[in-house]
């Protein structure tokens, strides 16, 4: 494994030299295509590559390019590729991406190691096991809605239309057979039919209850009648006072010859 990594260090010490490149730094583009590599060393002094060429080799996995998060197009096509999941899912600036003809086969697997992509807009999947599978392309479309190019066919809005109608009927299902965080049978109106449902009299306490005034209230034939028989079951209120017009000054107690009598209670009843 260690010889295999050495080819390519090789390989990528002639084209610096080729080209005339003497820092880590400079180098944003960098073509390995079609070397007959099965293995390919790690990138990651290579901070500001943008492009990278590796199609047209051997290579089964990818596991190159860990500190290469400015990659803008990545070319792995015409390889032997079985799996990209951990691999490049870092790379949310790929503009670009070609792995068509390789051995990809978990089509779940490849689009949520490609989901954070945002800016991913040109993809090629074709000539994989993955290409065969029913509705591929519009799964693809409904999991990558800023990809613009599949498979070097434009994406036109009947497509999305059609993506968004039929996962939006999915979702649409689950929500209706989660009830309370709970898995359920399915929506009322198919598994509890009316007819089944015993419908009760709603029972009622006795006992009072806040305002249980509408509750005993007697149907009244005229609004004045309503009114009258309210007023006559309201509590009885009484103010009781001194009579001070029958209670004599002081110079009158002194002055006078007759009794006075005995100061009076009055009593006032409201309703």
């Amino acid at each position: 494994m260690a010889a295999l990594a050495k080819l390519s260090e090789k390989i990528i010490t002639n084209y610096l030299e080729n080209q005339n490149i003497k820092k880590d730094k400079d180098v944003e583009e960098l073509y390995l295509a079609r070397q007959g590599l099965t293995e390919v060393c790690s990138l990651r002094q290579f901070k500001f590559l943008k492009h990278l060429w590796l199609n047209g080799n051997k290579l089964r996995r990818v596991n190159c390019l860990n500190g290469n998060c400015r990659l803008v197009e990545l070319y792995l096509h015409n390889n032997e590729i079985i799996e990209i999941s951990g691999a490049l899912q870092h790379l949310t600036c790929l503009k670009l991406l070609f792995l068509n003809n390789n051995q990809l086969t978990r089509l779940d697997s490849v689009l949520s190691e490609l989901k954070k992509m945002n800016c991913l807009q040109t993809l090629n999947l074709f000539d994989n096991p993955i290409a065969q599978e029913p509705d591929y392309r519009i799964h693809v479309i409904n999991a990558l809605k800023s990809v613009v190019l599949l498979d070097r066919q434009e994406v036109n809005n009947l497509e999305r239309n059609m993506a968004h109608k039929v996962y939006q009927q999915e979702r649409n299902h689950v929500s209706e057979s989660v009830a309370f965080g709970r898995r359920s049978q399915g929506s009322p109106g198919l598994y509890h039919q009316f007819n089944s449902l015993k419908c009760e009299a709603t029972k009622f306490d006795n006992r009072d209850i806040g305002n249980s005034f509408l509750r005993d209230q007697v149907l009244h034939e005229t609004h004045e009648d309503a009114c009258n028989d309210r007023r006559s079951k309201k509590s009885i209120m009484l103010y009781t006072c001194l009579d001070w017009s029958k209670v004599p000054r002081i110079e009158e107690r002194r002055t006078s010859e007759h009794p006075f009598d005995s100061p009076e209670i009055v009593t006032h009843v409201y309703r």
